[in-house]
């Protein structure tokens, strides 16, 4: 099944997409509260709708608009090997260890056409191409074996990222962030794990991912690419610690899913970083299209926000 959550006229709406319509869900009812049983709710809304509207006529929204947290891993190894070249630096050894992820702030969500603007100060602006899957049933210290089943369903995903400023903040051994606290784009729709099975391979599915700015493709890979599995990074993230209903898990860039990769491999000549006007659009098969249009975004506000130097 797919689920999407969209803005109604009192507020946020969750229903079932079925060809090109969405059978609603009762007002007041959220897809993070429905999350442990979605087959269970879509197959209610289907019998009862408590409407049904055309998917073209309504505003999507993040399918989990307010997720508790939002991990973001590094899984692929071609992006990571790319943005290495950037650095001068080899994969680190590290990497391969195990699944490698940062906290993102749940407060930058933002729905699959909305507009992104670019982070205060920043001039190197750029996408990344992922797939999330979401939690559905909460856990602590959870093995690879029974991770698995503690996926809801999976979504598409973009961390915007102003590298500039990402790079600066990262030469004090922390971070990502401020260079992923601006925006991040979740959607169209959150896809059940059932409805992909049928395309397992690898370290998840086999399907084609797609990154395009202004109408012309840059980058692309197979979602079965990924070095590490979506229940080994579910077990990592729960080790000594808890993952939730909502949480969000983001599988990183996949190869030739960012400029920053195009940079490392090609040099800063291969493509202009984003600027406002721009559209940059992602897919992944079966899990539908992002389109997101670049404007302006507000002026640093004039601070002093530095310490003195220690004599």
């Amino acid at each position: 099944m797919r689920f999407v959550t969209y803005a109604g006229p009192e507020g946020d709406r969750a229903g079932v997409v079925v060809a090109e319509e969405v059978y609603a869900l009762p007002p007041g009812v959220r897809l993070v509260d429905l999350l442990d049983d979605l087959p269970g709710a879509g197959a209610a809304a289907l019998r009862d709708p408590a409407e049904v509207v055309p998917l073209e006529s309504v505003r999507l929204r993040s399918p989990i608009p307010d997720p508790p947290t939002v991990r973001d891993f590094m899984t692929f190894e071609q992006h990571v090997e790319g943005v290495a070249k950037l650095m001068g630096l080899p994969v680190p050894d590290q990497w391969y260890a195990a699944p490698a992820f940062y906290f993102t702030s749940p407060y930058a969500v933002i729905g699959p056409h909305d507009d992104v603007p670019v982070p205060p100060g920043c001039v190197v602006f750029d996408f990344e191409l992922e797939v999330a899957a979401v939690i559905g049933r909460g856990g602590r210290d959870l093995g690879v074996a029974e991770a698995a089943g503690h996926i809801a369903g999976y979504m598409l995903m973009n961390d915007w990222s102003a590298r500039d400023i990402q790079v600066a903040e990262m030469e004090v051994r922390l971070g990502p962030v401020k260079g992923k606290d601006t925006a991040t784009t979740f959607g169209p729709v959150l896809v059940t794990p059932d409805e992909l099975e049928p395309y397992r391979s690898g370290n998840a599915f086999d399907l084609p991912m797609t990154a395009a700015v202004n109408g012309l493709t840059v980058g692309g890979d197979r979602w079965s690419n990924m070095a590490f599995s979506y229940p080994q990074m579910i077990a990592y993230a729960s080790r000594g610690s808890e993952v939730r209903a909502g949480d969000v898990l983001g599988s990183g860039t996949c190869g030739g899913g960012c400029l920053a990769e195009l940079w490392g491999r090609l040099g800063f000549e291969a493509h202009a970083p984003l600027a406002p006007g721009d559209t940059v659009t992602i897919s992944v098969e079966l899990l539908g299209l992002q389109r997101s249009r670049i404007v302006a975004g507000p002026e640093p506000v004039e601070d002093d926000l530095g310490a003195r130097r220690s004599p």
